[in-house]
């Protein structure tokens, strides 16, 4: 991989990621269509190291492929087919809404940066993960949004698009409302070829909706990996004085409530969220990784890639 000289690089990818990134692999687990030769099975047939089947004989066909052993038992000519190897493209979408803001005191220090936002979290997510597949040789892009599309970085294998995905995530900041349901939607649609579709997000937004934008994509036979990202603060809700609440969506709206009126009510609200979302994940088959800002970035996708199964 060519060398990246921009300072996103030893921001946004500190030794310990780079570290722990050498030791892992990310395999597709269905059929992926790309334009090299890589490590993902493809949907078309090819010749390359798995046998796939046998068909007849058709003139034209390549004689190196008979199955002369088939053919002494047959007295028929069958050629073997061989499933074809990809690389995979990838679309990392990354959650820049207002919500992505909130830094809790306990979020998980990273590259001496203390109390990481979950955006801050997001972008280590997202500059892991591209690098790890860039590096492997898969096609890699990037959609970073909010209300609505922020940017959109079609996938490309080469070694500047790790350069040019770690500048947009530098640059980008956490602003305005959220509505996940319809921007997944959009970019359901946008995303050309099955492949795979990895969401870093908070997902606030209605849980219901969510869950048909999210079925989009497996309707479009996209692969899907939902990390749902959450701090501390916002799962146990610890505060207990009397207080404003500040919204990080909407400028200037504040809450002055007393926290252990709502406590309860909050903790189920929260609860039955997560569940209805992984549930979800569930019934499609989509990978749902909940991850608390408190733990370290390299534990959680180490954690991750230990318990994926191809």
């Amino acid at each position: 991989m060519a060398e990246i000289s921009s300072t996103s690089f030893s921001e946004l990818l500190p030794p310990e990621i780079i570290q722990m990134i050498g030791r892992l692999e990310f395999l597709a687990r269905s059929a992926k269509e790309g334009s090299i030769n890589g490590r993902h099975t493809s949907p078309h047939k090819g010749f390359s190291v798995e046998f796939a089947e046998h068909r007849q004989y058709v003139s034209g066909d390549d004689l190196r492929n008979l199955d002369w052993r088939v053919y002494g038992k047959s007295d028929r000519y069958y050629i073997k087919q061989f499933i074809e190897e990809t690389n995979m493209r990838v679309t990392i979408l990354v959650d820049a809404s207002g919500s992505m803001a909130y830094s809790g005191d306990a979020s998980a220090p990273l590259n001496g940066k203390e109390n990481l936002s979950k955006f801050e979290y997001a972008r280590y997510l997202a500059s892991a993960l591209s690098y790890l597949l860039i590096r492997q040789q898969d096609a890699v892009g990037l959609v970073t949004f909010d209300e609505g599309i922020r940017k959109y970085m079609r996938p490309a294998a080469k070694p500047s698009q790790i350069r040019a995905i770690l500048e947009e995530l530098s640059e980008t900041k956490p602003d305005r409302d959220t509505r996940c349901a319809e921007t997944f939607h959009e970019i359901a649609e946008r995303i050309p070829s099955r492949g795979l579709v990895i969401v870093i997000s908070d997902l606030f937004d209605d849980a219901e909706a969510i869950k048909n934008a999210l079925h989009h994509f497996r309707y479009k036979n996209h692969e899907l990996v939902v990390f749902h990202l959450m701090a501390e603060e916002e799962i146990t809700f610890p505060f207990d004085k009397f207080d404003d609440f500040k919204c990080l969506e909407v400028e200037g709206r504040r809450l002055n409530i007393d926290p252990s009126t709502i406590r309860a009510s909050y903790l189920d609200r929260v609860k039955e969220h997560l569940k209805s979302i992984e549930l979800a994940c569930g019934q499609m088959q989509a990978d749902y990784v909940p991850v608390n800002t408190k733990t370290p970035v390299p534990e959680a996708l180490f954690s991750y890639f230990s318990q994926r199964k191809t």
